[in-house]
């Protein structure tokens, strides 16, 4: 046997496959060119979140009726993925993509005109939730689009998309804010209609008679059916458990340090130079770094990607003197350059073609579920233990990195659901692994 085959595959499916993002971009197809420039106008015009707080108080309401709202838009975003994936598999990636924009974008201009509280909230929790339609349907169909040896780099690009985007947004926001909310809500509107126009014309439509048919063969086979045919992969529930936990987390860099700073006696500079630290290089090097880590065995991924947020909180643990604040944030920001792709990419190396969309959107909830309740988590915890409260960060981000080791297998086996079906007549003898 040769030494290509014995060798354990990479990440990707694919050993000895690692091309760089030029060469990855050349050979993608126009249809994810064109899926990924609309995820970057999208996350460009995608205001509502930065300034709603603003935008609450601005109309009259208290500054903890804007939090709950903007707690209230967090849950939106952990149900519109959880259908999301639903309605992907359901009809199409293209078609809940239309749904997703075209739906946000007549609904968010709804929210300036109604003064109601409790119907404001009611808008809110539907735009968001509506916006996020599109997340799973985007992870889909590049899953499908994409070569499996080049999936992990396409989902770095998927996500320089997103930061790109979300870097520039604040920036925008505040120069339509200086000259009217209208004007804001507007923009973020036609940001909307703009990738709905990028999906109308790019995306495919319906699954040809022959794609129809092979998913309805593959649904026949499965003794469970949607969600739940998700649900019965234990090892992918492994992987959720892991991504829910390191997200719980990772987002204390938002929640507690801030707090734990200036009950330090430090300055609130150290703070911002950390966050800058984290955005810029991540932005700067997960794209290049990826060329390589694609190339990696999945189970060093997996360790390398969650573990490492241990280490980095668990060097906050020793004191948040400037250099420790900087040394830990740089090691868990390569936690996030290492994982992330891989990480986004996972649904769609593993998922039965028919399954893409619940698959993706099953792991784009527990991840919006980390991010919404670990803040509240973090600053409770924060107050009860103090210091001590990275310890036990490190401590879940490692049972993460256990969780993601057991869950992350490679694209080459078999899912956990599956049970193999015996014929007790005739034993099938066609494949090698049949005969033995």
């Amino acid at each position: 046997m040769s030494e290509e085959v014995d060798r354990e595959p990479s990440s990707t499916g694919q050993p000895g496959e690692g091309l760089g993002a030029i060469a990855t971009w050349r050979q993608t197809s126009i249809t994810s060119k064109a899926l990924l420039f609309g995820v970057f106008v999208n996350r460009l015009g995608a205001f509502l979140q930065i300034f709603l707080v603003l935008f609450m108080t601005h109309k009259g309401f208290s500054a903890g009726q804007a939090g709950f709202a903007l707690g209230v838009y967090g849950a939106g975003h952990v149900l519109g993925s959880f259908v999301g994936g639903w309605l992907t598999d359901r009809l199409s990636a293209r078609a809940a993509t239309l749904i997703s924009m075209l739906g946000s974008a007549a609904l968010i201009v709804s929210i300036l005109y109604i003064n109601v509280y409790w119907v404001i909230l009611l808008a809110i929790l539907t735009v968001s939730t509506v916006s996020m339609l599109n997340r799973p349907a985007a992870q889909a169909m590049l899953a499908e689009l994409t070569k499996p040896g080049q999936l992990v780099m396409t989902m770095a690009m998927y996500r320089l998309a997103i930061n790109l985007g979300t870097a520039v947004t604040p920036i925008v926001g505040v120069a339509l804010v200086s000259v009217s909310y209208n004007l804001l809500f507007w923009a973020e509107a036609f940001a909307a209609v703009v990738y709905s126009a990028i999906a109308w014309r790019y995306l495919p439509g319906k699954a040809t008679p022959e794609e129809a048919a092979a998913t309805a063969a593959a649904k026949a086979t499965e003794p469970k059916q949607g969600y739940r045919a998700v649900l019965a992969d234990w090892r992918y529930d492994f992987y959720l458990a892991a991504v829910f936990l390191v997200t719980i987390v990772y987002c204390q860099y938002i929640a507690v340090l801030p707090l734990a700073i200036v009950d330090d006696g430090s300055s609130l500079w150290w703070y911002s130079l950390v966050v800058s630290a984290n955005a810029i290089v991540v932005a700067v090097c997960e794209v290049p770094a990826t060329k390589y880590v694609q190339t990696w065995p999945l189970r060093l991924t997996a360790i390398a990607g969650f573990g490492l947020v241990a280490v980095g909180y668990g060097v906050y643990a020793i004191a948040l003197v400037p250099v420790l604040l900087i040394l830990g944030t740089l090691i868990w920001t390569m936690s996030e350059i290492i994982g992330a792709p891989t990480t986004f990419a996972y649904p769609g190396m593993v998922a039965p073609p028919h399954l893409r969309g619940r698959y993706s959107g099953a792991m784009l909830s527990v991840f919006g579920l980390g991010n919404a309740v670990g803040p509240a988590v973090g600053v409770w915890l924060w107050a009860h233990v103090g210091q001590t409260f990275w310890l036990w960060a490190a401590g879940v981000a490692v049972l993460s990195a256990v969780c993601a080791r057991i869950g992350m297998r490679r694209p080459d086996e078999e899912p956990a659901a599956a049970e193999p079906k015996t014929d007790t007549t005739a034993p099938d003898t066609t494949t090698p692994e049949a005969a033995t």
